[in-house]
């Protein structure tokens, strides 16, 4: 192809045109940095989100319906066969949820109980309790299961005999002494985040009688096929159950963190993408300086009988091979990284002796990674679209070169 032989020999400088070559070669990085760094933060993102959906959701419920009377839910049972049966959803579990003080020493800390039936979702917190203290929480009704920050922050051990301090309401909204519930410290659940400071599980039974719930439970707890649909599918239910209920979802909860996830996906890759684009700028730096500097062969070639096109197709070969050579570079290093990226951090973790992510803090304490395709492949398409959009005002510009003047 004579255009991409022409481009080829465009390329080539003489000494005295190590300025072009710089310039060229810059944007060369240029592309593949911005290229590079957009594919493994866009992994990390993937991560993140990852993580929130395996880790957080697999505790947290999508969704909930919780009654409005102080009896609980009416028929349950018809109701839980009745839910089960839509396609949306992945499965319901009756709950019954209590918030108080955890008192314990002569130490209090606030807390969420959920109590829930431990033959239904033990597959639902494999991953968050040991089986030792699952058994354990199973065999005693009294059992407790409290986060792995309250745990610490505590000094709670296995067996340490503890209290739920539930405020109760009148009638008149005056309070009354706060009804206690005793339980015994049967396993640490482990999620990250602020849920370990917050979180604890108790059996359903025992927590429906401690507050009177008249029914077998206070509410309904809903795992979704698709978790983020919560919204729309919590208020379809909502609306069309047949007893006034309140309805939530995990959006309202903990959707902050998927918001900041989507947030920060947005912004960077706005920013690196103006990364790539300014890259592309030495592009069109270096081909207008190439098209000045090679005026007299443009114009040689044209008195041989060389067409604009030609011309112009040589060119803008030109600056897509500059492209194709930093996508190409970039791309490549990212598909090694990316994959890797969470052993890379821990090891510099080691090696330095510093914590990038603190569990404490954030719902994991690593920074995970998951590389999706569909991130490289619009990554590539829209570096190549730059760069041959770089190349468009330069090949025009060589395409009217004039043999006459240049030659002159």
């Amino acid at each position: 192809m004579l255009a991409l032989e022409l481009a080829k020999r465009f390329r080539k400088t003489r000494s005295e045109q190590r300025f072009i070559s710089f310039i060229s070669m810059s944007s060369t990085i240029g592309i593949g940095l911005g290229c590079f760094v957009l594919i493994v933060l866009l992994s990390v993102m993937n991560g993140f989100e990852k993580e929130l959906t395996s880790r957080i959701l697999s505790v947290v419920p999508h969704g909930e319906l919780y009654s409005k009377s102080e009896t609980g839910i009416e028929n349950l049972d018809a109701q839980l066969y009745r839910l089960s049966q839509d396609s949306r959803i992945e499965s319901v579990t009756p709950y019954t949820g209590l918030t108080g003080m955890l008192q314990s020493k002569g130490e209090l800390k606030a807390i969420s109980v959920t109590g829930i039936p431990v033959d239904q979702v033990d597959d639902k917190y494999a991953q968050r309790v040991t089986q030792q203290d699952w058994e354990r929480f199973t065999a005693e009704d009294n059992g407790l299961v409290v986060g792995k920050g309250i745990m610490t922050s505590m000094g709670l051990a296995i067996g340490d005999t503890v209290q739920i301090l539930i405020p109760q309401t009148t009638q008149d909204l005056t309070f009354k002494a706060p009804r206690s519930i005793t339980l015994t410290i049967a396993g640490m659940l482990s999620v990250g985040g602020e849920l370990d400071n917050q979180l604890g599980l108790m059996h359903l039974k025992t927590a429906s009688e401690s507050i009177g719930i008249a029914s077998k439970a206070q509410g309904i707890q809903f795992t979704l096929n698709d978790p983020f649909s919560a919204y729309d599918t919590m208020r379809d239910i909502g609306y069309s159950y047949p007893q006034a209920v309140y309805m939530s979802d995990w959006t309202r909860t903990q959707g902050h963190l998927y918001n900041d996830i989507q947030l920060v996906r947005a912004v960077v890759y706005i920013a690196l993408t103006l990364v790539i684009a300014v890259a592309c700028f030495n592009i069109v730096s270096s081909l207008v300086m190439a098209v000045r500097d090679k005026q007299a062969a443009i114009a040689i070639l044209k008195t041989m009988g060389a067409t604009d096109r030609l011309i112009r197709r040589a060119f803008v070969l030109q600056g897509v091979i500059n492209g194709f050579i930093g996508i190409t570079v970039g791309v490549a290093l990212a598909l090694l990284v990316a994959p890797n990226l969470s052993n890379i951090v821990r090891f510099i973790e080691t090696a330095l002796g510093v914590e990038i992510l603190s569990g404490d803090i954030y719902f994991i304490d690593f920074l995970p990674s998951s590389l999706h395709w569909q991130d490289v492949v619009v990554t590539i398409v829209v570096a190549m679209f730059l760069s041959v959009g770089a190349t468009l005002y330069p090949a025009q510009k060589a395409a009217k070169v004039s043999p006459s003047s240049a030659l002159h």
